[in-house]
């Protein structure tokens, strides 16, 4: 990484934003995923999802979103 010339790093970068952004939001999309379904019963509760709804959303694939999400 340090043999590339600034023009090089700059220009990557710049195409290679919207792509950082998705992998971003897909990992965020993950962790948060994961979060709820490590959540107790009694912190489950307090949010008004059950168990298997939880392990449900955990389930779910990076990129099966709602429908919003994707405008």
């Amino acid at each position: 990484m340090s043999t590339l010339t600034q023009h090089t790093c700059t220009t990557h970068r710049s195409n290679s934003q919207p792509l950082i952004g998705s992998i971003t939001r897909a990992y965020r999309l993950w962790a948060t995923r994961r979060a709820l379904a490590a959540l107790s019963p009694e912190q489950l509760q307090d949010v008004g999802v059950s168990r298997a709804e939880a392990n449900r959303e955990a389930q779910r694939a990076v990129w099966d979103v709602p429908a919003n999400w994707r405008a």
